[in-house]
């Protein structure tokens, strides 16, 4: 695959029946979605810091080509702001070096007062990071997107120590009526920020939010569609993450997202759902 590809979470217990197997337990969810997506965004460790064993059992739930981007924890980006963290971001890239082949790009995501006073900062804490590994920035405060002296800042600090900066596109979900209780949420919950298309590095992240039908995203995921296929032609490799307000429909979603994409470019097909392999199986019997 020329790009990976993946929902926001794979500890999903509203899937069973419906992408994983009516019968999987918590411990196989894993394994499952790994049998379909080759990427994945680590969001719990922006909550809790796993530990050595959990690490190393990820590791041997998942295929050789599968990648994780975990993000940086909360109390380095949000409670510390990355003041005086180096200590605590080499612990936290460290933990994850026996399954350092499966890494995909390291997510640094700030929350929306982090502003550009404060880049001084990360400047800090990249030119400490192990280049082993890959990283990812997501900026939320409107001054990033000035298209002045601060956007140009942040790009040169990025393309500078070859780090992604994610684009998070949530322009169709702030575009809807909350006729639904997860969209109302979501709303509430992911920011409203200006979509940038331009890279800082060979993994761009690109993070989209849309609704929970194929529909109303059509017209967003054919864009990125053409987007990333202009990208795999530039020699980039890009990470996808398709979210939904509902977290059921991500996988829906995805498998729509690399159907467009293959119309442009030549990819392998998905791999059956878990749940559909099984009805295979019991058919036969």
């Amino acid at each position: 695959m020329p790009y990976h590809l993946g929902c926001s979470v794979w500890s999903q217990p509203e899937w069973k029946g419906e992408f994983y197997t009516e019968d999987a337990k918590p411990r196989q969810f894993l394994s499952q979605y790994a049998s379909v997506f080759n990427a994945v965004e680590g969001n719990s460790t922006f909550y809790n810091i796993p530990d050595d064993s959990v690490v190393k059992k990820w590791g041997e739930q998942t295929p050789r080509d599968f990648k994780f981007c975990f993000k940086f924890p909360k109390h380095i980006t949000h409670e510390k702001r990355m003041y005086n963290v180096k200590g605590d971001v080499l612990d936290f890239v460290r933990l994850f070096e026996p399954i350092r082949e499966k890494l995909g790009p390291f997510m640094i995501q700030f929350p929306e007062n982090f502003s550009p006073k404060e880049l001084y900062r990360l400047e800090d804490v990249f030119s400490i990071l192990p280049k082993a590994f890959s990283y990812s920035v997501e900026v939320r405060h409107e001054d990033f997107f000035d298209h002045g002296r601060n956007e140009r800042n942040l790009i040169s600090l990025l393309k500078s120590y070859d780090v992604d900066r994610v684009i998070f596109d949530t322009r169709k979900l702030h575009s809807m009526k909350a006729t639904e209780s997860s969209i109302a949420e979501a709303q509430k919950k992911k920011p409203k920020v200006p979509v940038r298309f331009d890279t800082t590095g060979a993994r761009p992240v690109l993070r989209y939010v849309g609704s929970n039908d194929k529909l109303n995203n059509e017209p967003y995921l054919k864009e990125w569609a053409i987007i990333v296929a202009e990208w795999i032609g530039e020699g980039l490799h890009p990470y996808v993450f398709i979210h939904s307000p509902d977290r059921v429909s991500q996988a829906e979603l995805c498998r729509y997202f690399h159907e467009l994409l293959s119309e442009l470019v030549e990819l392998p097909l998905l791999r059956e759902w878990p749940v559909n392999k099984q009805d295979t199986q019991l058919g036969l019997f």
